[in-house]
This record gives structure tokens, C-alpha cells and sequence, in this order.
């Protein structure tokens, strides 16, 4: 039906004569001729039809926004003093000869070149018409790319394509499992994989060497700006591999793909032990763009009267920490307590703070409500310690480890964005060295990432010392995103039973979730290690966008929510019977 796309004709083919289709993005009549933007997912083209062409013109003068159009004509140069420069077609336009309206449409519902005014709720509603928009289009056709790109880099590293399961069982990945009742074998379960982990070891297992797959994956869990109840990752696996093998390839390919496709360099990617990722800069995924770090200085505030800041300073658990923000003192008092109440959401019950008005002036040169509950000497050390100077404020969190650190971690971020400290544009960098397990409370440890990550100790070791024990893990981050997370596995059937016994999962249990994989690891299991990208989060990324549903075609809300298709929906109670589940209603519903 069409001889080129809209956006694809340029000052090469003026002379011929093409056929185009698209949607009418705007109609002007212009002293009787009239001209239509033609839009396709190419770009935009203008058409001009002249009186000359009676029934063309004719058709022309009754088309209206988003009625979908075949337009034949002639390519030629537009008018000197017309050429928009703005537009990759602006030095052309079509004399169009032949109009044909293929459908019309109803008014939109919103201007697709007036979608910054138009509400999430409602661009979601008609996402079909949101997705119009130009730079929806090159949202997904950037998606498109980067797995293309994905697939055939992978492929020519020997890397083999494989499905996996989509019904499985119940695995412990950290969220909640979206369940699938079973018709056939009632009462029973299957589970939409959080990721395709266990498989993927049994692939390697199997003897497959090298595995891909762009994976749909599925967590029922509260969401977030960068988070959907169902996501897709770019997911791998490696046999005969160590951390060097995985992290030198995955780091070659995302650095291919930015060049490939953005044409940017992003340069070495530096490796920090996850320590002092959480000491510097209070994440685990840090923004190294932002020249901000958190200082230690628990062992000044250990003997102060002020209690705020002396109990967490001697309490093992605790910490006690200094963020300076350089040139920050000209923060008004309406911003603190903004920021106050943004670090409230990490749990922080204050946030204190000092100005550095004049250094030379000594203590009298500090404007804070809080100097007059420490002595002078720890005040003057306080200042040496972070070297500060004229023009500074210094913002202190003093609480336990993870509020400390989730809390300044997340302001330092802020105030970078804020206050636009941001040196460079691209902060790659490699997360190493991660704990195997973290404190769960009540004497449990829970693993930090997953129970199939092969710690850097023995079995005997991992028992006796587990919250000491490092695990061989790595993650990716760019500008503070988690890009991707990945580690070497456990390949040892004795090794995995010590990471059970370490989570307190009983034998009976083991066998009842993970005998098959038990089972497998008897059988010649190779080391293995692998890595799973975000691919929504890193097209997100590179597009510079603020959210995932931005990247996914047709996404959910943060309530899990579809509003195109209103799903989820009831269901009928002849297909409950059928799966042999009932409905059990809430006993404050019928009050």
C-alpha cells in the first residue's frame, strides 16, 4: 500500500512520485490549499493539495485529526523561506495527486502534541493513542534495538537462545509469587517465575555451555516509579566461567551497545567492594556522578552528653555520620525541613545540621541548634575531620546502620539533583565483594541476593561465621541504577545444603522445593556463574527517562493495575469451580 515511510523521504527523492500512509497529525487550509501532516512511526511529512486535484482535494478538505490516509504524489522542494529545519522532512513536501481515507476516527482523546498536559491515568487509559506519540514510538523502537543488539552479540559469543518454563513452583526470591491455579490437579499451584534462576543452572547442568534469554518475569510486590508486577530481563548464564568471565563480557556488551547506539563512551568501569560502597556513599549502588561521601565520625560523638548522637555512637549497631554539601549553607531553614521530612521516609527521626558561616570567626562562625550540646574541642574536630570550609553545611544522621545509610545515602542523591552537583553524565561501575547473608532478626540470617550464589569460603566456615562470610556476586550499576546482578553459583550439592542449613531450611523442606536441583548437582554440575540485566530499566536509562511504564508498551499502574483492559477482573463462579477455588469474603465487607 506504500511506497516509503513518511519520515524516511528526504531532498534525495525529490522527482518522484511515492505513495505514503500514516495518520493525519494536523490539517491547515490555507487560502485554499490545503496541507496535511502525515504521520507514521518514521516521523512527519507535509502534503499539499491544490484545487487542481478536484477529488484529492475534495477528500483532503474533509479529513480530520488521527483519520488514517494513503496519499500518492509527487516529492518536491518546498518554497524558499518554507523549509523547516526542525524536522528531518522539513526540505521536502508531496504535491499530493491521489487522497484516499483507508478509516476515520472518532476526536481523541487528548492532542497527541500536547501530551505533557495530559494526565498518566488518562495516556494509559487510551494507551493505543499514547503510544502515537512520536517519542513513545522511538521508546519502543530504541527497545527493539537494544535487543537486537542483545541477541546478536550474545549469539555470536555462543550463547544459545532457550525458553524456559513460565508455569513453575514457588521459589524464595525475596517477593511474593503471582499464582496460577491448577484445573487438572486441584488445590495445587503453579507460580509465574520471579526469574528464571533454577532453570537456567539446570541448563548448565545439562551441558548447554552458554545460555540467553529475554525473560518475562513476575513479582507480586509493592511498586515503585521503576518497578512492574511483570518486567523482562536479558537474562544469561555461563558454564566454566569465573567472575572475571561474566563481568568482562556483560561489561563489554553494555559498553558496545551505548557506542552502537548512542554513540557514547563509557569508559572503564572502576570495581568497589560493596563495604565501602555502603560507607561512602550509604548504597550499594551508588551515583558516583555526585561528589558527595558520608563521613564516619563515630568516634567523636562516643563521649558527648548529647544523646542523639552519643547512643548510636556506642551502640554496635549504630552509626554516626557527617554529609558536607559544599557551598550548601545558602540552603534556606523552609529547605532543611523539606529535607528533614524526606529522610523521615528512611526511618530517620531528625535530620541536625551545621553552617559554616566563617571560619575564622571559629565556633562563633557555626550557625546550628545543635553546637551548644557538644564541647567546643569535638565541634573544632568535627570540622577538621570533614574539612570544611566557608560557605558548607554539614548534615549529620545518627541512628542505626541501615537508617543511616538508606537515609543520608538518598539525600546525598537528592541534594546532587537538587543543588546540580552532577560532574559527568555516564558513572559506570561494578559492585563487588557483597555479604553472603544479612541479619534477619530473632538469630535467622536471610541471603542477600539468592540462596544459590556460591559464597568465597568453605562449607565449614560458611556455618560457624555466615554473617561473615563474602559471596562471589557482582552487580552493575550506571548513574545509580542497578543495571544488572549476577553471580557465580553454587555447583556443589554438599555447598548448597550448607546454604539451606545456614537459612534454617529444613531437609524436609529442601527436598520439597529444591530436590530436583539437589538431584541435578550430583550429576556433573559444571561452575557456572551467570548475570540478569533489567532490560526495562536500562532502556529507561538511556533514554533518560523518569519511568519504566515510559518503555513498556502497554504497562501496568503502581497498583498493578491495567486501565486499558480494567484487569484484573472477577472471573465467573464457573471458572473458580472448575480450579476448585472459592472466594472467601472479608468480614469487614459485609459490616
Amino acid at each position: 500500500m506504500r511506497t516509503h515511510y513518511c519520515g524516511e523521504l528526504n531532498a534525495k527523492h525529490i522527482g518522484d512520485t511515492i505513495t505514503v500512509c500514516g495518520w493525519v497529525h494536523r490539517r491547515r487550509d490555507h487560502g485554499g490549499v490545503i496541507f496535511l501532516d502525515l504521520r507514521d512511526r518514521q516521523g512527519l511529512l507535509q502534503v499539499v493539495v491544490d484545487p487542481d486535484t478536484k477529488d484529492a482535494f475534495a477528500t483532503a478538505d474533509r479529513a480530520r485529526s488521527e483519520w488514517v490516509m494513503q496519499i500518492t504524489g509527487l516529492v518536491r522542494a518546498r518554497p524558499e523561506g518554507t523549509v523547516n529545519a526542525d524536522m528531518p522532512t522539513g526540505e521536502i513536501e508531496v504535491l499530493g495527486r491521489e487522497v484516499r481515507v483507508l478509516n476515520t476516527a472518532d476526536t481523541p482523546p487528548f492532542q497527541l502534541d500536547e501530551h505533557a498536559k495530559v494526565g498518566e491515568e488518562v495516556r494509559l487509559k487510551h494507551r493505543y493513542m499514547d503510544l502515537r506519540r512520536p517519542e513513545m514510538l522511538e521508546n519502543l523502537m530504541l527497545r527493539s534495538r537494544v535487543t537486537t543488539f542483545v541477541r546478536n552479540f550474545l549469539a555470536g559469543h555462543g550463547f544459545v537462545d532457550t525458553e524456559t518454563p513460565v508455569l513453575t513452583r514457588a521459589t524464595p526470591e525475596g517477593a511474593r509469587d503471582y499464582l496460577v491455579p491448577s484445573r487438572v490437579h486441584k488445590g495445587e499451584f503453579f507460580a509465574l517465575p520471579q526469574s528464571p534462576q533454577l532453570f537456567k543452572q539446570l541448563l548448565m547442568v545439562a551441558g548447554l555451555d552458554r545460555y540467553f534469554q529475554i525473560a518475562k518475569c513476575f513479582r507480586d510486590e509493592d511498586l515503585r516509579a521503576d518497578r512492574q508486577p511483570e518486567f523482562t530481563q536479558i537474562d544469561l548464564e555461563m558454564s566454566f566461567a569465573d567472575e572475571e568471565a561474566v563481568m568482562r563480557l556483560t561489561e563489554s556488551m553494555i559498553r558496545d551497545l551505548f557506542q552502537a547506539e548512542m554513540d557514547v563512551d563509557l569508559g572503564a568501569f572502576p570495581r568497589m567492594p560493596y563495604a565501602e560502597a555502603m560507607a561512602r556513599f550509604g548504597s550499594d549502588k551508588p551515583d558516583l556522578r555526585i561528589p558527595l561521601e558520608l563521613i564516619d565520625i563515630k568516634d567523636l560523638m562516643a563521649e558527648v552528653d548529647f544523646k542523639v548522637f552519643s547512643g548510636p555512637a556506642n551502640d554496635p549497631n549504630g552509626r554516626v555520620t557527617v554529609l558536607k554539601v559544599p557551598g550548601g549553607a545558602s540552603i534556606s531553614r523552609k529547605e532543611i525541613d523539606d529535607y528533614t521530612k524526606f529522610v523521615g521516609q528512611y526511618g530517620a527521626k531528625g535530620l541536625a545540621w551545621v553552617k559554616v558561616n566563617a571560619l575564622s570567626e571559629g565556633l562563633e562562625g557555626l550557625q546550628s541548634p545543635i553546637l551548644k550540646f557538644m564541647p567546643d574541642d569535638v565541634v573544632m574536630a568535627l570540622i577538621e575531620r570533614v574539612n570544611a570550609a566557608d560557605g558548607d553545611i554539614l548534615f549529620f544522621g545518627a541512628d542505626s546502620t541501615r537508617v543511616v545509610s538508606d537515609g543520608l545515602g538518598a539525600l546525598r542523591v537528592k541534594l546532587g539533583h537538587d543543588l546540580n552537583l552532577l560532574t559527568h553524565q555516564w558513572a559506570p561501575l561494578w559492585v563487588v565483594d557483597f555479604p553472603m547473608f544479612e541479619d534477619a532478626g530473632d538469630g535467622h540470617v536471610a541471603a542477600l541476593h539468592h540462596p544459590f550464589t556460591a559464597p568465597t569460603v568453605d562449607a565449614d566456615t560458611l556455618k560457624t561465621k555466615p554473617l561473615d562470610a563474602l559471596s562471589r556476586a557482582y552487580d552493575m550499576v550506571l548513574n545509580g541504577t542497578e543495571l544488572g546482578g549476577g553471580s557465580i553459583r553454587i555447583h556443589d550439592q554438599a555447598m548448597q545444603q550448607a546454604v539451606f542449613d545456614v537459612l534454617n531450611i529444613s531437609a524436609e523442606e529442601q527436598r520439597e522445593k529444591f530436590g530436583f536441583l539437589l538431584d541435578a548437582l550430583r550429576y556433573g554440575a559444571p561452575p557456572h556463574g551467570g548475570l540478569a540485566f533489567g532490560l526495562d530499566r536500562l532502556v529507561m536509562l538511556m533514554l533518560g527517562a523518569t519511568s519504566i511504564r515510559d518503555v513498556i508498551a502497554f504497562p501496568k499502574t503502581q497498583s498493578a493495575t491495567c486501565l486499558l483492559t480494567d484487569a484484573p477482573g472477577v472471573v465467573s463462579a464457573e471458572q473458580l469451580k472448575e480450579v476448585g477455588v472459592r472466594i472467601r469474603q472479608d468480614k469487614t465487607e459485609t459490616m
